[in-house]
């Protein structure tokens, strides 16, 4: 599986693009969306500004969770038929919390080469920066909608030592930092919002700190949060 294609099929491209800045998009991304006959995006009109701002004209099939499944006949078909297509999220890395997993295992069940382009991840930026120990952490992705089962997930997390990485929306930061200063004690953490972009900003401190902090931080978009693991 994820051998060398026949001459009769394609290659499907996994190609991670920018969370905020369009300048950290990697060479070798620009290179592939040039040569691909297909893109495959989540948001045809957000991959069309990224693609405009670097004078690039493809075809686009939109491919948005939760409607993965419909589309994935229409992209393998294309893919047997030695057309090279590639995917890509909003910002970011596909398949991270982003689609991408069920057209993955779609092109592998059907042998078809699959090919990473690596490039910005928001896990990996908000680690970089967190100062927290990065030797070991565990991406979490975004928690589940309603308060207990949120709670459920912190306390089976009681016990983990590394880093816990969240993505989050920002208007339910006072719920869920609230039950972690509650579930898992007053932890060092970390909240990274706008990485990349202008207004970029790292709030540092322990639970208890940023809960008094709140007022203070937008309510508009997506943040990551990082928590500080179990202390040995």
């Amino acid at each position: 599986m994820g051998g060398s294609p026949s001459p009769h099929e394609g290659q499907l491209f996994i190609v991670a693009t920018p969370i905020g800045n369009l300048e950290d998009i990697s060479l070798r991304a620009l290179q592939v969306l040039r040569e691909v006959d297909i893109i495959a995006c989540e948001d045809t009109r957000r991959t069309r500004k990224l693609l405009a701002h670097f004078q690039i004209k493809k075809p686009l099939i939109s491919y948005f969770h939760p409607r993965e499944k419909e589309k994935i006949p229409l992209l393998v078909r294309k893919l047997k038929q030695g057309q090279k297509v590639a995917l890509v999220s909003d910002a970011g890395t596909p398949g991270l919390s982003d689609p991408g997993f069920l057209l993955l295992q779609a092109a592998l069940e059907e042998n078809i080469q699959i090919i990473p382009i690596p490039g910005p991840s928001a896990i990996t930026t908000a680690l970089m920066a967190s100062g927290l120990p990065t030797h070991r952490f565990l991406f979490v992705g975004f928690p589940p909608p309603k308060k207990k089962a949120i709670e459920r997930l912190l306390e089976s997390l009681q016990k983990e030592k590394g880093t816990l990485v969240f993505f989050l929306p920002a208007r339910k930061l006072a719920q869920f930092i609230n039950l972690v200063a509650e579930t898992l004690g007053d932890r060092q953490m970390v909240i990274a919002r706008e990485m990349t972009k202008v207004h970029e900003e790292f709030i540092r401190g322990k639970a208890k700190e940023i809960i008094a902090r709140l007022e203070e931080i937008s309510s508009k978009g997506e943040v990551t949060i990082l928590i500080r693991g179990q202390k040995k």
